[in-house]
């Protein structure tokens, strides 16, 4: 930690989910003068996300699935994600392995790839993701996938093109920051073309 930055107070709002808490930061400005700035933070704990792409097939994996945010503010029944799951303790590789397999039927036969790490929203939002892309096939399908019915998943799983989501994207259909991300990385990297 800067020797230039003290907590100041710390007050737990709410336990839950996540974790709110009420933090007062004070700190030295860059003008060098001391300032306070007052936060209400939510960290759910960190996550992990992959991306599985069949080069062969020319086909992505995504999910759609219900989000509790999206319906209060705009009315939406369901978004169109990236597989992802909090990682409660695990590492994210093996975290992002059982998701995978769990929420979209398919157990990977090639090791995911670790991509980045990124925060979707530090101003107030504690989480931290790992992103990877993984290689499946047509015969690392093991399950129809869904996810699990005890921790309230129900997700369709949907196999498509890596264009077909960017019209997506463009069409307002994905607005998911994690899957926005996944999709311009891979567009810009040529993760699917054949070399």
């Amino acid at each position: 930690m800067s020797d230039s930055i003290e907590i100041t107070e710390r007050r737990l709002i709410h336990e839950g989910f996540g974790r709110l808490e009420r933090i007062v930061f004070r700190r030295r400005r860059r003008d060098g003068d001391m300032g306070t700035l007052t936060r209400e933070i939510l960290d759910t704990g960190d996550g992990a996300s992959i991306l599985p792409y069949d080069r062969a097939r020319g086909t992505i994996i995504l999910i759609r699935q219900f989000r509790g945010v999206a319906f209060l503010k705009d009315g939406r029944d369901a978004l169109i994600e990236t597989c992802a799951g909090k990682l409660e303790g695990a590492d994210p590789l093996t975290r992002i392995i059982k998701e995978t397999e769990e929420e979209c039927g398919i157990r990977l036969s090639g090791t995911p790839r670790r991509l980045f790490e990124a925060y979707s929203s530090p101003g107030s939002f504690g989480e931290r993701m790992t992103f990877f892309v993984a290689p499946y096939t047509a015969e690392d399908r093991i399950a129809a996938g869904g996810g699990l019915v005890d921790e309230g998943e129900d997700i369709e799983v949907i196999e498509t093109t890596l264009d077909g989501a960017l019209d997506w994207v463009e069409r307002g259909e994905i607005i998911d920051v994690k899957t926005l991300l996944h999709l311009y990385h891979a567009k810009a990297t040529g993760l699917m073309e054949r070399g």
